[in-house]
């Protein structure tokens, strides 16, 4: 029996970008001795590039585990010397998935597959200002409440350091709040089971984190809690 392979005259080394789930291109051309080359783009990284036909189980992104995790700019790169129709497979995630078909062509292994797409990741932190408490002391566990201007959305942090007579700084808790893009309003101080709001001069280092996990720059705010 006679098989038949598709032609690819014109293909070349070639990247396949991975992100948001999916194989940037599900089918792959390429000639005979050329390469694929897979990018984990992001923001999901945790995929693998796993051969499921009888002549591409050889091939594996991810030996070993089947919890797959790569960092951003990650690639993987296979060369395919003998045509026919390879299929791959996230092990974790059955949609992403794709496959190569390679050409009975001689191909051209040191041809350029172009440089690596951008990567889907935020990596400008978020700002946090016009920090304004209330007032600057408060006689009961309540806490004083404050606003906070924050530019996207995530998670407000603030690390509380009891002061003591000569300026020492005693770490003595947290608290965390889920923010919102804009000015939240909130109470700085207050008991909470990771801070039992005792009499005392305290400084709270406060930072922002976004949903892509970058942080803000610190702000510091001083207040007292009487007995």
């Amino acid at each position: 029996m006679l098989l038949l392979w598709p032609t690819a005259a014109h293909a070349v080394n070639t990247r396949v970008s991975i992100a948001n789930y999916a194989w940037s291109q599900p089918r792959v051309e390429v000639n005979r001795g050329e390469k694929v080359t897979w990018d984990w783009l992001g923001p999901d990284l945790a995929h693998s590039v796993t051969g499921i036909s009888a002549d591409s189980v050889r091939w594996d992104s991810d030996v070993g585990t089947d919890a797959p995790s790569h960092r951003a700019g990650d690639t993987y790169t296979i060369q395919f010397d003998q045509p026919g129709e390879y299929f791959f497979q996230c092990k974790l995630h059955a949609a992403v998935r794709g496959e190569v078909v390679v050409a009975d062509v001689p191909g051209d292994p040191g041809s350029d597959p172009g440089p690596q797409p951008p990567l889907n990741l935020d990596l400008k932190p978020p700002t946090l200002g016009s920090l304004a408490l209330a007032k600057q002391s408060t006689s009961g566990h309540n806490g004083i409440a404050f606003s906070a201007q924050i530019s996207e959305r995530g998670r407000l942090d603030a690390e509380y350091y009891l002061l003591g007579t000569k300026g020492k700084r005693t770490y003595n808790g947290f608290a965390r709040w889920k923010t919102f893009i804009g000015i939240n309003h909130l109470r700085l101080g207050a008991r909470w089971k990771h801070f039992r709001a005792r009499p005392g001069r305290y400084l709270a280092v406060l930072r922002a984190t976004d949903e892509a996990a970058n942080e803000s720059k610190p702000l510091r705010k001083r207040f007292t809690i009487s007995g």
